[in-house]
């Protein structure tokens, strides 16, 4: 059930693995409400963890091992498993009420349905109360500990580390130093069911992932915690302050919640009232001079669309990142569907390019985040960061690079006049362009000798000032396309098992 624990108990599993050595994928799945019904189909949250001695690319179609806390979770996943797959059941939780609620006549441990798969029947839930006994705890205090019996049970049967976890557990109950005992008693109690009972003849051992990791420096990482990082390295590098106009909205709210503990980084997070005055506000900070980011899902995106089109029309360097789910409205808030490709290239009013980049791993949103800000401040226009739940809230062992490694991103802002007229007067065009570019000069506000016009209305080309003339703007609808064409950006990486 939603409440159970089973992201934390998939997240401590997933640590260790990654501490081990393995390579791994992983795909985190929760109900989008905060408290779904107990024992329901909707109400199953699960943690599907891939890991391996070699390179992996995805969490996998077919899991090998499946823990079911409770029938609805059977039911859920059972489609998933391949014939010969393990399957762990809590046998405590199928009751007759609790088997019925998700449509099981009979009971799927002894009506041989399960005849196809190694069944291991497992009293967790009285094990663990058991277990616990000892301890100065209510039943159902002592039952909230099951699914660190369950990861006791797991660790054993694949050699985890049980370090990690242990000291995990005294620091995260720190201020309740009994249920750090008790959560570490069941811990234990699973990994001494694991070795001591007959059901369980077998344990496994996967190397680490030697071959798949060039040296360097690891860490687990997950794609918003990447891309967070991501967006603070590329404002260090560019030497520009790190601006955050948002509105909270899943899988993105992670980003919100992250930047906001690194003020000592310089940055700034504003949690707008709604999504348009988070993107408005974003751009405002671009006309400050700032790296300006805003953060939203498919929904936002839509709202945000007329202040991107301002953003492409102002040619000022702003950062959408869009971490998708599926659709159409509010869709499906907490499942992975890449359903904005198309919003984010075409879903604005006349002719508006936005260069796209998107992040192909968790670790990868690390890098598309000083792709973007590239991009953005190279040739001064928004860019899209397209990513995604399942990128979002996976993880992956990712090389912690060097700062040497990393671009120099620093913006030429201009310092004073760049046209002369006839009458020999030097004066500033805001759009007299970069010939390599096609880049407009970024003028910060408050430079003496650079007041100029901005506004949503077509550009003169070169002035900036207001212009309905119909050739002006077939020119600049063309050059502002030239801009995006001429983009230079790193052949596509192609990896094939094939070869």
């Amino acid at each position: 059930d939603s409440g159970d624990g089973m992201q934390l108990t998939g997240d401590r599993f997933t640590s260790e693995t990654a501490s081990f050595g393995n390579d791994l994928s992983t795909l985190p799945n929760f109900p989008a409400e905060i408290r779904a019904p107990a024992g329901t189909l909707p109400g199953v949250s699960s943690f599907q963890l891939h890991f391996a001695d070699h390179d992996i690319l995805t969490p996998g179609d077919a899991p090998n091992v499946l823990v079911a806390m409770n029938p609805a979770a059977l039911r859920a996943n059972i489609g998933d498993m391949p014939r010969g797959a393990e399957i762990i059941v809590n046998t405590d939780e199928f009751t007759k009420r609790a088997m019925q609620k998700v449509g099981y006549e009979t009971s799927p441990l002894e009506d041989g349905s399960l005849a196809g798969y190694r069944l291991h029947p497992v009293p967790l839930t009285t094990l663990t109360v058991e277990a616990l006994k000892e301890f100065d705890l209510t039943r159902k205090e002592a039952e909230r500990s099951k699914n660190m019996f369950a990861l006791g049970l797991l660790s054993w049967m694949y050699h985890r580390p049980t370090e990690g976890t242990e000291k995990f557990l005294k620091s995260k109950f720190a201020k309740k130093p009994d249920i750090a005992a008790a959560n570490i008693a069941a811990y234990r109690a699973g990994w001494n069911f694991g070795e001591t009972t007959e059901d369980f003849a077998v344990s496994y051992e996967v190397a680490p992932a030697a071959k798949a990791f060039p040296p360097g420096t690891y860490r687990n990482i997950s794609g918003n915690l990447a891309l967070a990082y991501g967006l603070i390295a590329a404002s260090r590098q560019a030497d520009l302050p790190l601006f955050l106009g948002s509105y909270p909205i899943t899988p993105a709210s992670d980003i919100l919640h992250e930047l906001s503990r690194h003020k000592n980084f310089g940055v700034r997070t504003f949690q707008a009232e709604d999504e348009i005055a988070g993107i408005g506000a974003a751009l405002g900070a671009a006309f400050g001079g700032s790296l300006a980011v805003t953060t939203t899902s498919g929904p936002g995106v839509a709202l945000k669309s007329e202040t991107i089109g301002l953003a492409v029309s102002l040619e000022l360097p702003l950062l959408v990142v869009d971490i998708q789910r599926g659709g159409p409205s509010t869709g499906l808030p907490t499942k992975t569907e890449q359903a904005d490709l198309l919003q984010a290239m075409y879903g604005r009013n006349g002719e508006a390019p936005v260069p796209v980049v998107a992040p192909r791993t968790p670790a990868d949103c690390f890098d598309a985040a000083l792709e973007a800000a590239r991009i953005a401040l190279a040739y001064r226009t928004p860019v899209f960061l397209l990513s995604d739940g399942y990128l979002a809230n996976g993880s992956e062992p990712w090389r912690i690079p060097e700062t040497d490694e990393l671009p120099d991103l620093a913006p030429q802002f201009a310092q004073g006049p760049n046209h002369t007229l006839d009458d020999g007067t030097e004066v500033f065009w805001p759009y007299k362009r970069d010939p390599q570019t096609l880049a407009r000069p970024w003028a910060v506000p408050g430079t003496p000798g650079l007041e100029h016009r901005i506004g949503g209305i077509e550009k003169q080309d070169g002035t900036g000032n207001i212009s309905y003339d119909p050739a002006n703007h077939d020119f600049m609808v063309r050059t502002r396309q030239a801009k995006i064409d001429g983009i230079d950006v790193p052949d596509l990486e192609v990896d094939d098992p094939t070869g």
